[in-house]
């Protein structure tokens, strides 16, 4: 069982071999050969195969019917699930907006859409939601081009959330609703936050997770998901982390087709992202990385290790996440990414 644990702490987030390997490479270490290196370490670990001499993993030799599909052509990324903090991104806005930019660039991830602040707040106050909104916008402002935002808002303060969601969303740059862990998100006082999402189409990314020995107070879990879609139908929500136990989270949410999941967080285990393409459809999986709790690169590689056909990795990489927020981004004339 792949249990993702709480990302209040970086401790609960060990970094993965790969990503501290790509976090020391040279410069001259291209993106390319990185992404062809982190895809033969996924197939092996998925195949249970080991490492020839040399890295080298002809695709050639992998079982029938499990060979890897690597992208003809350069896919553009879009990752809907990014943080200010975590790793090695510290210090001021200015220091790390690069840092994480940085680690986007050696993966070719092109956009990221980010959520809450510099530092963690599970039930923030009014004030700290201001807080905590103030520095996405502060980042979107610095790189405009790469870096897209979700208003956090806490359905404690209805009357201070719906504020946010005009300052924003309706009068400022950010595409959609993060929710964390306040108030299960089954729970009433949701609808009319939802209500108001539902009026913008404005979709919504709530934290999910099945924790071992029960989740922590107010953290909604997939079934709790399915309850709040069940009330909004005409809302688009997307189930962050799949629930960390994601065979029952994908389960959960199979039968609630307003529903997407985002495959971010976990450790890069083989099935994650089959057995979401197989029980929902390719149009129902979103690439996420939880970065830079998570690296880029162990995340991408539960994408590019799954065997799934070049439209599939398009929809997941990109294009699924583009058609939710694509209401807000046509308000604004925002120009579509190229195709590929």
């Amino acid at each position: 069982m792949n249990i993702h644990s709480h990302p209040s702490s970086a401790r609960f987030f060990p970094k993965s071999p790969s990503s501290r390997t790509g976090e020391q490479a040279k410069p001259s270490f291209s993106r390319r050969r990185w992404l062809k290196g982190t895809m033969q370490i996924a197939a092996c670990a998925a195949f249970g195969r080991t490492l020839p001499p040399g890295g080298v993993y002809p695709a050639e030799n992998l079982p029938e019917g499990k060979r890897i599909v690597r992208p003809e052509k350069e896919i553009e990324i879009w990752d809907a699930h990014v943080h200010l903090t975590g790793g090695e991104v510290t210090g001021t806005l200015s220091e790390r907006v690069p840092v994480l930019l940085k680690y986007a660039d050696r993966m070719g991830v092109r956009r990221l859409i980010l959520s809450m602040g510099t530092r963690f707040v599970h039930d923030p106050t009014p004030e700290q939601l201001r807080e905590q909104n103030d520095a996405v916008l502060e980042a979107v402002r610095m790189a405009p081009d790469r870096l897209l935002g979700w208003v956090y808002l806490n359905p404690k303060h209805q009357e201070a959330s719906l504020g946010e969601l005009e300052r924003c969303v309706v009068r400022g740059p950010m595409v959609g609703i993060k929710l964390w862990i306040a108030m299960r998100c089954c729970e009433p006082p949701l609808d009319p936050l939802m209500r108001r999402a539902a009026e913008l189409r404005l979709p919504v990314l709530q934290h999910t997770f099945f924790r071992l020995g029960g989740n922590l107070p107010g953290e909604s879990s997939p079934s709790d998901l399915v309850q709040l879609a069940a009330r909004h139908p005409q809302v688009h929500f997307i189930c962050a982390h799949t629930g960390a136990d994601w065979e029952r989270g994908i389960r959960a949410v199979r039968s609630q087709q307003n529903i997407w999941v985002d495959v971010c967080g976990s450790d890069p285990t083989a099935g994650f992202v089959e057995m979401a393409v197989r029980e929902l459809g390719h149009e129902r999986v979103i690439f996420g990385s939880d970065a830079p709790i998570r690296t880029f690169a162990s995340q991408l590689a539960k994408v590019f290790s799954a065997g799934l056909s070049w439209e599939a990795q398009k929809a997941i990489l990109h294009e699924n996440i583009i058609r939710l927020i694509e209401p807000v981004l046509a308000r604004r004339n925002f120009p579509k990414p190229a195709s590929g």
